[in-house]
């Protein structure tokens, strides 16, 4: 009861605190994306105004991604930062681990993990595992998401991607497809939202490319703090026109993530009372009530559905089955290899004397 009694006193004077700041200190800063990405200019809108029925005005700041707002947050506790969930797995040891984030918001927004080609052997990410020694993987910028998660995928599979040594990072998205479509052996991979309306997915099939899914146990195997950190979904990545129904492809999708500092790592009385008060309103929200009002994330959303165990685990075992299949390809490859060079052929010249 003592508890009790001491969590309420603290509520109430932070009520009181907040009662009696002006209006210009509750503001909060919220750390995006790119100026024209779907963080910037289509979910950070949607949480100000939710913001700002609780009286506290929210800035939406344009920055280099999940990294960047991990930085800007642990710089300074009371922001928020969107980021994509397993780049926070990734990085949160850099900036003193876990506990120096506090995730508000984990709803079922999820950005998609996608490979792009024009090698047509490349059907699964089995196939990219096995052969990433001898492939070309072209990235985003390296400070990009995209560039964190296939970090991520090269740290837990050390034996599949892991083994990628000849990787490049591209200008933009655009531009690392672009490559990946105009040279032989090379995968593009990139994360974003699932929408078949993107210009990305359309230059994929203009320029005789496909799309490879990105999904193996290994990945659906990663969890922080209990949660899974990668979903199975299928996601439709070309619209269904008179010719031929809508193609659709099952990949790995990562959690949209909220997040802020630890309340009690703000210094000033204000700020932590306005952080508490931030905090609590959106923990407080349904997860509708921070989707963007326009209609292509409820498109998106309709076009995407989670598969249950049973449904990931045919995809996982296609994957496996190639890369099992690939290596028995290529172990043959390097022991017919080794036969015909044979003993002695690399014997000194003077040891038939």
């Amino acid at each position: 009861m003592r508890f009790h009694v001491t969590s309420l006193c603290a509520a109430a004077a932070t009520l009181a605190l907040i009662a009696t700041m002006p209006a210009s200190a509750q503001n909060v800063t919220i750390n995006t994306g790119g100026e024209s990405g779907a963080y910037h200019g289509q979910f950070c809108p949607a949480l100000t105004k939710k913001l700002e029925k609780a009286g506290v005005t929210g800035q939406c700041k344009t920055s280099d991604g999940t990294t960047d707002n991990m930085q800007r947050v642990a710089d300074a506790p009371e922001q928020l930062g969107y980021g994509q969930l397993d780049v926070l797995a990734l990085k949160a040891g850099q900036f003193g681990g876990p506990s120096s984030f506090s995730r508000l918001r984990m709803d079922d927004v999820r950005e998609c993990i996608f490979a792009v080609t024009k090698d047509k052997s490349l059907e699964n990410y089995g196939d990219v595992a096995v052969r990433s020694d001898e492939l070309r993987i072209v990235l985003p910028p390296e400070k990009s998401g995209s560039a964190a998660t296939f970090r991520y995928l090269q740290k837990i599979d050390p034996y599949g991607v892991g083994r990628a040594s000849d990787i490049i990072h591209a200008a933009d998205t655009d531009e690392a497809i672009k490559i990946a479509l105009s040279s032989d052996k090379t995968v593009a991979l990139f994360v974003q939202f699932p929408d078949p309306d993107n210009a990305r997915f359309k230059l994929a099939s203009k320029k005789g490319g496909h799309i490879i899914p990105v999904i193996d146990r290994t990945i659906l195997e990663q969890r922080v703090d209990g949660v899974p950190v990668y979903f199975a979904q299928e996601t439709q990545v070309a619209n269904a026109n008179w010719l031929s129904s809508g193609t659709r492809v099952v990949t790995a999708c990562t959690p949209l993530v909220v997040f802020t500092g630890p309340n009690d790592a703000i210094k000033d009385d204000a700020a932590r009372a306005t952080h508490a008060k931030v905090s609590s309103t959106l923990r407080g929200l349904r997860g509708e009530d921070l989707l963007p009002t326009a209609s292509l994330f409820a498109r998106v959303l309709k076009r995407t559905r989670e598969l249950t165990a049973t449904g990931a685990e045919k995809f996982v075992d296609i994957s496996e089955k190639a890369r099992a299949k690939s290596q028995s390809v290529f172990e043959k490859a390097r022991e017919a290899a080794r036969k015909a060079v044979g003993p002695g052929h690399n014997a000194p010249a003077d040891s038939a004397n």
